[in-house]
């Protein structure tokens, strides 16, 4: 099973790519195939830096807190073990204190590696992204680094109780009381596939404006697939609530769009108010009276 999921995450991620016509100017993607290449990211020092910093300060932040609290946090005792109950878990959540799946687990695993891997490697594949590649691998670290900090302070802010430690059933108390069994809000797993696949498909759909419908709907739900795939393995593994991955979906859907959409130009010619709101129609009728 693990291999399928890995399997139509490649090809899935590989087909938008292999899609396009060689030529520069031509593009299968966009409507009326004539896709002029124009990067629509101000990508600089001026505009990164702050970026660059705050990314590398909340991650190595994050980093240090984790490592830290899961060194010297007191794991259960077998008493506290034992006085955990699955009744004083929310109804919601309460289902993934009775799961646990090896093969989940590891799927999960091999779909965060991969999106790490391989949507990053996408903009050499594509040839209006391939140019502009060193500036869209700094938009990628800036995402992700502001979204791994963010996890790992927030996990180890909250210190909840991971599902696997009110199962008895399935786990053993040397595994319900390892040293990961207090960090499972939010899903690191979840929010770090949400950045990297949603950062992908702002790009691709920023460098298409007229893209057709088609494709833009199939980028986005494979953006959106990705993430929720990984949610509901950690979940099915035990590893996470179902708030836990909501959360981190959420988190990481929300940075990997905004870091593309903070480097959009803009351009100061163009008056919105007037633009948007009255075209030139409008215009003319206003002038007669």
């Amino acid at each position: 099973m693990k291999y399928f999921f890995v399997a139509a995450f490649l090809l899935g991620s590989l087909l938008p790519s292999f899609a396009q016509k060689k030529s520069s100017n031509d593009c299968k993607m966009c409507e009326r195939e004539d896709h002029v290449h124009e990067s629509p990211y101000e990508i600089s020092f001026k505009k990164d830096w702050p970026f660059v910093l705050t990314g590398t300060a909340l991650a190595t932040t994050g980093h240090f807190v984790f490592v830290h609290d899961k060194e010297n946090i007191t794991p259960f005792t077998n008493l506290e073990i034992d006085a955990l109950d699955r009744n004083d878990v929310n109804a919601f959540d309460r289902v993934a204190t009775y799961n646990k799946s090896e093969s989940a687990k590891n799927t999960s695993d091999a779909l965060l590696i991969g999106s790490v891997v391989v949507l990053p490697s996408l903009f050499f594949l594509h040839h209006h992204t391939r140019k502009e590649i060193g500036g869209l691998f700094l938009m990628t670290y800036e995402a992700f680094s502001i979204n791994y900090g963010l996890t790992n302070i927030v996990k180890s802010a909250v210190n909840r109780t991971r599902p696997y430690a009110y199962n008895p059933e399935n786990y053993s108390y040397e595994e319900r009381t390892d040293g990961e069994s207090r960090f499972s809000y939010f899903s690191g797993h979840t929010s770090a596939t949400a950045s990297l696949s949603f950062l992908w498909a702002k790009v691709m759909t920023d460098y298409h404006p007229h893209m057709a419908k088609g494709y833009k709907i199939g980028i986005w739900s494979f953006a959106a697939l990705i993430p929720a795939t990984t949610g509901y393995l950690r979940v099915k593994s035990g590893k996470h609530y179902p708030t836990d991955v909501l959360t981190g979906y959420a988190v990481g859907a929300v940075t990997g769009w905004l870091i593309p959409e903070m480097h959009k130009i803009k351009n100061p010619n163009v008056n919105i108010f007037t633009s948007e709101l009255f075209d030139v129609k409008t215009i003319g009728f206003l002038l007669k009276f």
